[in-house]
């Protein structure tokens, strides 16, 4: 069986209170032994860690989604601190910027974009970085800080934006929209792309593949992207499988 890495996915949320170990079960029984979870708000923090017990192939992330602006509180970012320095996550996330979004203030999602920043290269830690409808000014500000590493999760940008990010050495999350036929641009990226750079994921319960539109999105479906990816790559799923995971475990610094 293929080893596989879903690198962003809400286990957290409550889509998943009902069967979320069978959930975890059936992701592994697919093949997807390690999963990242995100945090978006700090009352999220303390359920991720609690699900990403040693052992579990869950791994957590803590940050402030742009999208749940409502709930941050600048107290938090202090707080935010002290989680990262105590509990030590795999990444700072999920952070960004939302200009698709009405009704969040751009000025409050930067000041809170660029402190977690700051966090994430205070405390050497990748970022998992939210990028919609802002994906120019989001690159700016990690051009900016400077000195950072991470991956832009469902990546929904140019060839030329692509190759921005390489640049800063910015990885690309890839999910359920990679298989709709009208992806187009997004498929000729991916088929082209240089592969250290690639990662898969599921963003679930989000962004469902073509195959499950509709539908509640879990982790096992994977397996489905990574079948889409390497027929577009024109390679084995067995060689995207093992140099995605790869790319995971080396950026987040988890052990093999």
């Amino acid at each position: 069986m293929l080893t596989l890495a879903d690198s962003h996915v809400h286990l957290d949320d409550a889509a998943f209170d009902a069967d979320r170990q069978a959930v975890v079960e059936r992701a592994r029984a697919a093949g997807v032994t390690l999963q990242v979870i995100p945090g978006v708000d700090a009352a999220s923090w303390p359920r991720i860690q609690a699900l990403c017990k040693p052992g579990s192939g869950l791994y957590p992330a803590y940050g402030m989604h742009p999208m749940f602006l409502d709930q941050h509180r600048p107290e938090h970012l202090a707080e935010l601190s002290q989680w990262l320095k105590t509990h030590r996550p795999v990444a700072v996330g999920e952070i960004g910027l939302d200009f698709h979004v009405e009704g969040l203030d751009a000025e409050d999602q930067r000041e809170y974009f660029r402190q977690q920043l700051a966090l994430a290269r205070e405390f050497d830690l990748p970022v998992i970085v939210h990028a919609r409808a802002a994906l120019d000014e989001v690159t700016a500000h990690l051009r900016r800080i400077g000195k950072l590493r991470g991956v832009v999760h469902s990546f929904a940008g140019s060839q030329q934006q692509a190759e921005q990010l390489w640049k800063l050495g910015f990885h690309l999350g890839i999910g359920g929209p990679v298989t709709y036929e009208r992806a187009q641009r997004l498929r000729r990226i991916v088929a082209n792309m240089p592969i250290e750079y690639l990662l898969l994921e599921s963003d679930a319960p989000d962004q469902p593949l073509s195959t499950h539109r509709g539908e509640r999105n879990e982790p096992s479906y994977v397996a489905e992207v990574l079948q889409h990816v390497a027929a577009l790559r024109r390679e084995t799923p067995e060689s995207v499988a093992a140099a995605t995971t790869a790319n995971v475990r080396r950026l987040l610094a988890i052990a093999g």
